[in-house]
């Protein structure tokens, strides 16, 4: 039998089922040249995942491509900070105290001689790793106590729903004064110590809600009706589910615990010199404001662009993540 030539002001298409149902121009023409098959489809006629739509989503997302450019440039200097900045952030020269740009020191030189533009760079090393390791201990914290609440109910959830109003009625500034100006390390560690134990509440209602949510759905019933565990239900099933929006809390909480530690260090009680810290230099050139702003600007600059970026960062996810905008 001769095969019939394509017309698309007149395509059939088959039910399936021995009949058949016309289509106009545009639909057969997509469901010729679709690869991934039928809307809410992927490739090979497979169902996308929210996550798989949600990297579409941020791919074209100009908010998300450009704030995360901006941090992978500050993971860059943060792990080879020699590779753009030469010379050593601890070298002053009080004959340079407060003089401007100039070779080798683009940025001009702060109140004690250093150079700005080198202790800027090696500053982002202090403010990624304290956001990235505090973040990570929040999350993981939050999430676990947050969860096994939410799952389990009963006493264990009345007693960590009390347990974190009392950890939200601490004023975090303030229990940073009382709890950190008795530390003598010139570490990051108790700095990142400081931000776990006030963080993980805000992180764990978050987990709660969400594994509340999770449980109720009928393929948790169905999973629970079949005999598996409250380990692998927790795991396998819930989990996957309910960690979207710890995801999306975290990432916007990164930028704030950067800017908590340049608070802190700026008060005195967090990081303290040798230590490379925007707030430590914002500290020390606020005195010279009128004489040298640069020594105040640029440091101040940065921290700015890094809490803007992972702020910006954390919406496109969330706004990627969040079914209801779709």
């Amino acid at each position: 039998m001769p095969e019939q030539p394509y017309e698309p002001q007149g395509a059939i298409a088959g039910t399936g089922m021995g009949g058949a149902m016309d289509l106009g121009a545009s639909e057969a023409v997509t469901l010729e040249k679709t690869p991934g098959g039928p809307e809410g489809t992927g490739p090979a006629g497979r169902p996308r995942s929210l996550w798989s739509d949600a990297w579409r989503d941020l791919r074209r997302n100009p908010v998300f491509i450009i704030s995360a450019l901006v941090i992978l440039f500050l993971v860059f200097i943060s792990l080879w900070p020699s590779a753009i900045a030469s010379g050593s952030p601890l070298k002053c020269d009080l004959a340079k105290a407060q003089d401007g740009s100039g070779p080798g020191a683009p940025f001009g030189y702060d109140g004690q001689g250093c150079n700005v533009y080198t202790r800027t760079v090696y500053g982002a090393r202090t403010s990624v790793t304290v956001g990235v390791l505090a973040t990570l201990g929040v999350a993981l914290f939050g999430s676990v106590l947050g969860g096994l609440a939410g799952y389990f109910g009963g006493t264990w959830d009345a007693v960590l729903s009390r347990i974190t109003d009392i950890f939200f009625a601490i004023p975090v500034v303030l229990g940073g004064l009382v709890l950190l100006s008795v530390v003598t390390s010139n570490t990051v560690w108790p700095v990142i110590g400081f931000m776990v134990l006030l963080g993980w509440p805000q992180i764990s209602r978050i987990a709660r809600g969400s594994v509340i949510t999770a449980k109720q759905n009928d393929y948790v019933q169905a999973a629970r009706a079949l005999g598996a565990s409250d380990s692998r239900i927790l795991l396998r099933h819930i989990t996957p589910n309910a960690v979207a929006p710890v995801i999306v809390v975290a990432t916007i909480a990164l930028g704030t615990y950067i800017a908590l530690e340049a608070t802190l260090s700026y008060l005195g009680v967090g990081l303290k010199p040798p230590s490379v810290s925007w707030g430590i230099d914002i500290s020390a050139a606020s005195p010279y404001i009128r004489n040298a702003p640069h020594a105040l600007l640029w440091p101040s600059g940065a921290l700015a662009v890094t809490v803007l970026a992972f702020i910006m960062l954390g919406d496109a996810v969330r706004d990627a993540l969040d079914p209801k905008l779709r």
